[in-house]
């Protein structure tokens, strides 16, 4: 075989590896792709820790700062328990935000206020509601229910210089959003940017992975960005000591620790 039938040989293997690539790509569906991307975001390492700084900053520039403490623990496939425990500023000090979360139906949601010593159950119908003022909601703190949307898998296209699956997804049932775009990192199935849009068909908020780092062995958004377009206001969130695959007992996650946090946990 002389040089040009190498030449051409190796170029149509390489033009067959591509192709045979972008098929098994593309077998994936939207729903398969987002299930994974829950999977590393929410609920990579089984169990997490983390000290976490949150910045809401108004269109003015003014920042109100939000020091918490997280914890989650898997307990099945999809199944999850959260407990947020807040730190700063002083007049939330001691608040806990509370997540069971469910595949197929609706999380169990408390937050205590030590102001008024009050417990109090979050509504479903609540989910979409702000979190703490900021950008973000209820539902993006453990992540919304797959069997709550549609999925379509769009295209493939590069996004912050990694390449992505760009995936809609379409409420089954009418919510504050009529649409997301998201762009999933090909890789790590992380979600590296989000766009809601609204029921005009206009962008209104999105989400912006700002930070990757490999911590423990697993690829984590470490600082992330929500940014209502609309209002001109947006959320900073920074990740700090983050520990995966640790000792987190159930006891943790009940009501009883509402009101009486650890005091390793309010040691910050």
């Amino acid at each position: 075989m002389n040089r040009y039938y190498r030449q051409l040989l190796l170029l149509l293997v390489s033009i067959s590896f591509i192709f045979n690539s972008w098929n098994q790509a593309m077998a994936l569906t939207g729903k398969e792709i987002i299930k994974r991307s829950h999977a590393v975001f929410y609920g990579g390492g089984n169990t997490m820790k983390a000290e976490i700084e949150m910045k809401l900053i108004n269109r003015a520039g003014k920042v109100r700062m939000r020091k918490l403490t997280m914890l989650r623990k898997n307990t099945g496939e999809e199944d999850q328990k959260y407990y947020i425990y807040f730190h700063a500023p002083e007049d939330v000090r001691g608040m806990v935000f509370m997540v069971w979360k469910y595949a197929g139906r609706d999380d169990d949601r408390w937050l205590f206020m030590p102001a008024l010593n009050l417990v109090r159950r979050i509504a479903a119908k609540d989910s979409q509601s702000s979190f703490v003022g900021s950008d973000f909601t209820y539902e993006d703190v453990s992540g919304r229910d797959l069997s709550s949307d549609n999925y379509k898998l769009l295209r493939k296209e590069a996004c912050n210089g990694r390449e992505c699956y760009v995936v809609e997804s379409v409420p089954k049932e009418r919510t504050k959003y009529s649409r997301k775009l998201s762009w999933i990192d090909g890789k790590t199935f992380l979600p590296i940017k989000e766009e809601y849009y609204d029921h005009q068909g206009k962008v209104y908020k999105v989400f912006k992975a700002v930070e990757i780092k490999d911590m423990d062995g697993i690829p984590t958004i470490t600082k992330r960005i929500m940014e209502n377009v609309r209002r001109k206001h947006r959320t900073e969130v920074v990740f700090h000591k983050i520990k995966y695959k640790i000792n987190l007992p159930d006891r943790i996650f009940t009501e009883r620790y509402l009101r009486r946090p650890p005091r390793w946990i309010r040691q910050r």
